[in-house]
């Protein structure tokens, strides 16, 4: 029987208090397996202490698109700034890449700033570094990110490459044209990532079955269609079989309690997404008997990025 490791990556650690307690509940119910930090998340010494105090496996969540910069030069006069002093926010950082407005060396000092506030919160570097509204695997951005990686020997990252996805039709259709946008610059950023030495599992999951679209039946269909296209494609070694063969996969989560403002956020106050019942629907759905039971009936074990 195939054997099936899953990474199951709690977005968003250190979002807000409610953010983390939501995370936490999920990781102790066997749920989430995996967590990934915000470092300039408002609760993110507290999500690092929760992490330290339960033992959940945590790697970096490199944020250059919402809230404020964790690099004390970065915080008046900087490229990745907006009129009102934040990062440009997720589309408004894209655009201001395509118009050559952000300066890659600025880039790269935050990324930094951020491993080491990391190391400075857990006392260890990130065993993994992905990148939030998947902001590293953009043109220009990939590079430099690629080189943090290599640079604090940080080996595993998160190539949002999601098969089936084109066939989800419950995806609206300005949603999906994003999600898309995102997959090809994943498929440009595989030779860069691969030249620096950096890995990622086989299959990503976390597109189609994101927030309302959550349910046990979507992330067993998602899990399902993955591998199935995976192990058609993938080229054995001669002496195994796809029945001997281990597969990786991460599956990208943002469950939570809904943010109640003023607090939360990365420094401008919680955004839409982690105030709606989105979260708490993801959560919910996460510690369904039903999806455990399927995961020890498919021999799929859960695990982080430091068993691979």
């Amino acid at each position: 029987m195939l054997q099936v490791k899953l990474i199951v990556t709690g977005d968003d650690f250190g979002y807000c208090p409610r953010r983390n307690q939501g995370i936490v509940d999920c990781f102790l119910a066997g749920a989430v397996s995996n967590v990934s930090l915000l470092v300039n998340g408002s609760a993110a010494a507290d999500a690092a202490k929760l992490a330290r105090r339960y033992n959940i496996p945590i790697g970096l969540h490199a944020n250059l698109s919402e809230g404020s910069p964790v690099c004390e030069v970065l915080k008046k006069n900087s490229s990745l700034l907006n009129q009102d002093g934040f990062f440009h926010g997720k589309m408004g950082f894209r655009t201001a890449l395509s118009k050559g407005l952000l300066n890659m060396s600025e880039v790269k000092q935050e990324l930094k700033a951020q491993v080491e506030l990391f190391h400075e919160l857990t006392g260890h570097l990130p065993p993994h570094m992905d990148g939030h509204q998947h902001i590293h695997v953009l043109p220009e951005v990939r590079h430099v990110f690629a080189e943090v990686l290599e640079e604090y020997g940080i080996k595993y990252t998160r190539v949002p490459i999601e098969p089936g996805l084109q066939n989800c039709d419950w995806i609206p259709p300005s949603l999906m044209d994003f999600y898309l946008g995102v997959e090809e610059d994943s498929f440009n950023t595989v030779d860069v990532f691969t030249r620096h030495g950096i890995r990622w599992p086989d299959i990503y999951i976390g597109l189609s079955t994101m927030g309302k679209n959550m349910s046990v039946s979507n992330i067993w269909s998602a899990i399902d269609t993955a591998i199935v296209e995976f192990t058609s494609k993938a080229p054995w070694p001669a002496h195994s079989t796809p029945q001997s063969r281990t597969v990786t996969i991460e599956l990208m989560v943002h469950p939570g309690y809904p943010s109640v403002p003023p607090v939360g956020g990365c420094g401008e106050g919680p955004d839409d997404f982690s105030q709606s019942w989105e979260r708490l629907h993801e959560l919910q759905t996460l510690i369904k008997p039903e999806l455990q039971s399927h995961y020890k009936t498919r021999n799929i074990q859960l695990c982080s990025f430091k068993d691979l």
